[in-house]
Protein backbone atom coordinates (compact mmCIF):
# COMPACT_ATOMS: atom_id res chain seq x y z
CA UNK A 1 0.00 0.00 0.00
CA UNK A 2 1.25 3.49 -0.82
CA UNK A 3 1.06 6.51 1.48
CA UNK A 4 2.52 9.99 1.72
CA UNK A 5 5.36 10.66 4.11
CA UNK A 6 3.16 13.08 6.06
CA UNK A 7 1.12 10.08 7.23
CA UNK A 8 4.12 8.55 9.04
CA UNK A 9 6.50 11.44 9.75
CA UNK A 10 6.94 15.16 10.22
CA UNK A 11 9.68 17.42 8.92
CA UNK A 12 11.54 20.62 9.69
CA UNK A 13 13.60 22.77 7.35
CA UNK A 14 16.62 24.97 7.86
CA UNK A 15 19.00 26.89 5.66
CA UNK A 16 22.52 28.20 5.41
CA UNK A 17 23.30 30.16 2.29
CA UNK A 18 22.15 28.15 -0.71
CA UNK A 19 21.99 24.91 1.29
CA UNK A 20 18.73 23.48 2.60
CA UNK A 21 18.52 20.99 5.45
CA UNK A 22 15.44 18.84 5.88
CA UNK A 23 14.82 16.61 8.87
CA UNK A 24 12.44 13.67 8.71
CA UNK A 25 11.17 12.34 12.03
CA UNK A 26 8.74 9.41 12.24
CA UNK A 27 5.71 9.80 14.51
CA UNK A 28 6.40 6.26 15.76
CA UNK A 29 10.02 5.22 16.40
CA UNK A 30 9.26 1.80 14.90
CA UNK A 31 8.79 3.48 11.49
CA UNK A 32 12.42 4.68 11.44
CA UNK A 33 13.58 1.53 9.61
CA UNK A 34 10.85 1.98 7.01
CA UNK A 35 12.07 5.53 6.38
CA UNK A 36 15.71 4.42 6.19
CA UNK A 37 14.83 1.78 3.60
CA UNK A 38 12.74 3.96 1.32
CA UNK A 39 13.68 7.60 1.79
CA UNK A 40 17.16 7.52 0.32
CA UNK A 41 19.19 10.52 -0.78
CA UNK A 42 18.51 9.51 -4.38
CA UNK A 43 14.76 9.28 -3.76
CA UNK A 44 14.70 12.74 -2.16
CA UNK A 45 16.81 14.17 -4.99
CA UNK A 46 14.38 12.72 -7.52
CA UNK A 47 11.32 13.92 -5.60
CA UNK A 48 12.71 17.48 -5.33
CA UNK A 49 14.35 17.45 -8.78
CA UNK A 50 12.73 20.74 -9.83
CA UNK A 51 13.96 22.47 -6.66
CA UNK A 52 17.34 21.00 -5.70
CA UNK A 53 20.04 21.67 -8.31
CA UNK A 54 22.92 20.12 -6.33
CA UNK A 55 23.67 16.96 -4.41
CA UNK A 56 21.55 15.51 -1.62
CA UNK A 57 23.31 13.83 1.31
CA UNK A 58 21.46 11.80 3.94
CA UNK A 59 22.58 11.52 7.55
CA UNK A 60 21.08 8.78 9.70
CA UNK A 61 20.38 9.67 13.33
CA UNK A 62 19.21 6.35 14.83
CA UNK A 63 19.35 7.50 18.45
CA UNK A 64 16.75 10.23 17.86
CA UNK A 65 15.38 8.47 15.54
CA UNK A 66 15.48 10.78 12.52
CA UNK A 67 16.99 11.39 9.11
CA UNK A 68 18.57 14.60 7.93
CA UNK A 69 18.98 15.57 4.29
CA UNK A 70 21.43 18.26 3.22
CA UNK A 71 20.42 19.64 -0.17
CA UNK A 72 23.01 21.71 -2.03
CA UNK A 73 22.01 24.55 -4.38
CA UNK A 74 18.39 24.40 -3.29
CA UNK A 75 17.51 28.00 -2.44
CA UNK A 76 18.18 29.80 -5.75
CA UNK A 77 21.25 31.51 -4.38
CA UNK A 78 20.35 31.85 -0.71
CA UNK A 79 18.32 34.14 1.51
CA UNK A 80 20.02 37.42 0.61
CA UNK A 81 20.05 36.85 -3.15
CA UNK A 82 16.97 34.73 -3.89
CA UNK A 83 13.93 36.23 -5.55
CA UNK A 84 11.64 33.40 -4.45
CA UNK A 85 8.74 33.89 -2.06
CA UNK A 86 10.20 31.40 0.46
CA UNK A 87 13.87 32.33 0.58
CA UNK A 88 14.51 30.19 3.69
CA UNK A 89 12.94 27.08 2.15
CA UNK A 90 10.63 26.46 5.11
CA UNK A 91 7.83 25.24 2.84
CA UNK A 92 10.15 22.62 1.35
CA UNK A 93 9.65 20.43 4.41
CA UNK A 94 6.04 20.12 3.24
CA UNK A 95 7.22 19.33 -0.28
CA UNK A 96 9.27 16.44 1.13
CA UNK A 97 6.24 15.16 3.06
CA UNK A 98 4.34 14.85 -0.23
CA UNK A 99 6.72 12.05 -1.28
CA UNK A 100 5.00 8.65 -1.66
CA UNK A 101 6.37 5.48 -0.01
CA UNK A 102 5.20 1.86 0.33
CA UNK A 103 4.01 0.66 3.72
Amino acid sequence: MKTKLHDVAHSRAGDKGNTLTLSLIPYKPDDYTLLCDQVTAEAVKNHLRDIVAGEVTRYDLPNLPALQFVCQRALTGGVTTSLTMDTHGKSLSYALLEMTIDI
